[in-house]
């Protein structure tokens, strides 16, 4: 039986609601029973069965932010979509709240294109998924396993099984500093289970350290401020679970990503702390329908919400082509 969740009616978007598409809420199921909350987009006076795309991420956020203005972007440019939320965050069900799966999360993705196959106005051929962020890489994994997935675009990924087991820029990468991380994260189970609740890791730093380096600011603009702070998202408010990480140190993503048959499009600027995630993901990908594009100047968040910087005529290309 599916949960039954309370959606908000009213446009909280961190971006303006455009004239061109048709809006309305919808839940779906995923394989472990929880439901999931969506904003539906469909383009305005569009007759027979369309192409859809489903968006998620990025990591810690919710669909009222970057998902949202790519879903109703490429709606707009004629795709049925969808930007849900994961399991545990946002308006989605599951519990405990704010806890991060590599497995559960992937399946997210796949019971979004579970959902999009049974719509009347979808064909189920031609659906894609874009992930952002921490959810780029969910979206390489779920199009790994998932053969109904024609396309995927995974935009300022991370790879959030290798920075949590590795750090940034594999820095961490050694069996002593993964046994500090297992020793302090199970000493935080145990608290967890005597308190009866799980502490959180605390979102985006605030106020802002002078000394913070520059993703971290770079976060911290978009999240804290006007231009993307939403009451829902984990990174603007209180952050995951602190043992959200235990998994993520264990199952590593992408495993298979070399056994993609499918079309994958990662995009990333050139100044994004992030940008080795895309580059090492590309090098293993095989065939000739992957492509890597790097946008030149542009910084990690540029592409959450930056219209001018997202390469929305190159997705659009690259769904109709693959799909």
């Amino acid at each position: 039986m599916e949960e039954k969740l309370v959606l908000t009616e009213e446009w909280d978007k961190t971006f303006p609601k455009s004239d061109k598409v048709n809006h309305r809420k919808v839940t779906f199921h995923n394989r472990y029973g929880i439901t999931l909350a969506a904003d539906l987009y469909e383009p305005k006076n569009v007759d027979g069965k369309l192409a859809a795309i489903a968006v998620c991420g990025p990591f810690g956020a919710v669909k009222e932010q970057a998902s949202g203005l790519y879903a109703q972007t490429m709606a707009e440019r004629g795709f049925l979509t969808i930007a849900f939320d994961p399991s545990f965050t946002g308006e989605s069900g599951g519990n405990p709240r704010y806890v991060a799966s590599p497995d559960i999360n992937t399946e997210d993705f796949q019971a979004a294109v579970d959902f999009l196959s049974v719509q009347d106005n979808v064909d189920p051929e031609k659906i894609g998924i874009i992930g952002i962020c921490g959810w780029g890489g969910m979206a390489i994994n779920a199009a790994a396993i998932d053969t109904r997935i024609k396309a995927t675009v995974a935009s300022t990924m991370y790879d959030m099984t290798r920075v949590n087991a590795k750090g940034y820029f594999d820095a961490e990468d050694s069996e002593e500093a993964r046994h500090e991380k297992r020793v302090a994260l199970n000493a935080q189970r145990t608290e967890d289970y005597k308190n009866g609740t799980y502490a959180l890791a605390g979102g985006v730093v605030d106020p802002l350290p002078e000394d913070a380096p520059f993703f971290v600011k770079d976060y911290y603009d978009y999240y804290k401020t006007d231009r993307g702070y939403h009451k829902r998202s984990l990174n603007s408010n209180g952050g995951w679970n602190v043992t959200s990480s235990l998994s993520f140190l264990n199952m590593p993503i992408l495993q298979y990503a070399d056994e993609i048959r499918s079309a994958v499009l990662l995009i990333h600027g050139e100044k994004a702390h992030s940008c080795y995630f895309s580059k090492d993901a590309y090098a293993m990908l095989k065939g000739d329908n992957k492509e890597l594009m790097i946008i030149p100047d542009a910084v990690h968040t540029d592409l959450y919400d930056r219209t001018d910087v997202i390469p929305f005529d190159k997705m659009v290309e690259f769904f109709n082509k693959n799909m």
